[in-house]
């Protein structure tokens, strides 16, 4: 009997057993393979070098990008205290169509701060077969690892101002402190007739957005006075652009923000101001998802070349900041001193290799040239504008 029990108990537990093993697999199927496959990926986590760098990666982007970017900034940068209590700019009062709201990306709307056909519309096809190799932009030097970011840049640029300014941040454009897409240059076109019928196909190549100073995650677009603009240009082997050229620019660009002015005074001209307008236009860009490499237009009037330069010695002449309908807010202007600059400049790079029916030109010599010059100048020829370049230093 004894042994009679215990044969039965043991027949229990075997079926008990049984029954376990077939209930879990379809109760938590998936269970076993989870149990499984933890090795894997702790071996997965642990080899593979870009997990960790993936998820920091947004902190630099949100230091240049977002308005509470500068609460991130360390505090042992020189001004970095002073940047982390700014507070997000004020559009001054302008047509709604016009004014971006000074507002978390999220909250923004897409139709009030760009011109949302052309994010789609693509370049014209000489635009695509346009040479603009990256050589062509072999004159900005390289960009040291050990580099200042845009963000400290400004924290330093925060106790300048004026010409003391431009000259620190000229050094750190000239050391190669200049973000890496910066250098891919973009094709713009102009097409017209010469005077003997012949039809006519100039591609300049300008840089995609304006100067700026910093990395590819934390950059910051760099308003300097004339002669400090047109010593980095002229020390990148670039020249300004002609009114023209800026019109064709925003014309052509794959992404057009619309102007989002600030309240004017004397403060237009501070290095608060300037950082500031920076954060609100990179709000716009982020708003629209362009890519950095993208021609955008319209954040920033330009620094221009022009004949009246010469006849306004001492001046600098500016254009530009067009909104959406394709009207500019500034018309050519040399009302103020050539060391004056605000927050709403931008520097506009051309390269001096221009192409005349897909051949390689010096621009210098198409600005000169009466055939050719109309495309690209509405003030006609352009004497000697690498000597006029040269002269503006």
């Amino acid at each position: 009997m004894f042994i009679r029990n215990i044969l039965v108990v043991s027949a229990a537990v075997a079926s008990l057993a049984a029954c376990a093993k077939n209930e879990i697999p379809l109760k938590h199927p998936f269970k076993s393979p989870f149990i499984k496959i933890t090795p894997q990926k702790t071996a997965s986590v642990a080899t593979t070098t870009t997990a960790t760098p993936a998820k920091a990666k947004p902190a630099p982007v949100a230091v240049a990008a977002a308005a509470p970017a500068p609460k991130t900034t360390p505090v042992k940068k020189p001004g970095a205290a002073f940047l982390a209590s700014l507070t997000t700019p004020k559009p001054a009062d302008l047509p709604k169509a016009d004014v971006v709201a000074a507002a978390p990306t999220d909250a923004v709307r897409l139709s009030d701060i760009v011109d949302v056909s052309a994010i789609a519309t693509a370049m014209r096809p000489s635009n695509a077969n346009a040479d603009c190799h990256r050589s062509l932009s072999g004159g900005i030097p390289n960009r040291s690892g050990g580099a200042a970011s845009g963000s400290e840049v400004m924290a330093t640029a925060m106790a300048l101002d004026g010409t003391n300014r431009d000259r620190y941040i000229a050094d750190q454009l000239k050391a190669g402190n200049v973000p890496s897409f910066m250098r891919g240059l973009t094709p713009v076109t102009f097409e017209g007739t010469a005077r003997d019928g012949k039809t006519l196909e100039v591609t300049i190549c300008v840089t995609p957005d304006y100067l700026a100073v910093g990395n590819d995650q934390d950059f910051v677009r760099v308003p300097m006075g004339l002669p400090a603009a047109a010593d980095v240009a002229n020390d990148f082997g670039f020249m300004l652009p002609t009114t023209k050229m800026v019109d064709a620019i925003y014309t052509q660009a794959g992404l057009r923000l619309a102007p989002s002015p600030m309240t004017p005074g004397s403060q237009m001209s501070s290095t608060d101001y300037l950082w500031q307008h920076n954060l609100t236009v990179e709000n716009q860009r982020k708003a629209t998802r362009g890519g950095r490499s993208m021609l955008v237009a319209g954040q920033k009037k330009d620094l221009v070349l022009s004949n009246t330069l010469r006849t306004s010695p001492g001046r600098v002449a500016i254009y530009g900041w067009h909104r959406k309908n394709g009207a500019p807010i500034q018309p050519l202007s040399t009302v103020h001193g050539e060391s004056y600059a605000d927050y709403s400049h931008g520097i506009r790079l051309v390269s001096t290799t221009a192409y005349l029916n897909g051949a390689p030109q010096p621009l210098a010599r198409l600005l000169e040239d009466p055939d050719v010059a109309a495309l690209l100048s509405k003030e006609g020829p352009i004497a000697r504008p690498l000597r006029l370049m040269a002269s503006l230093r």
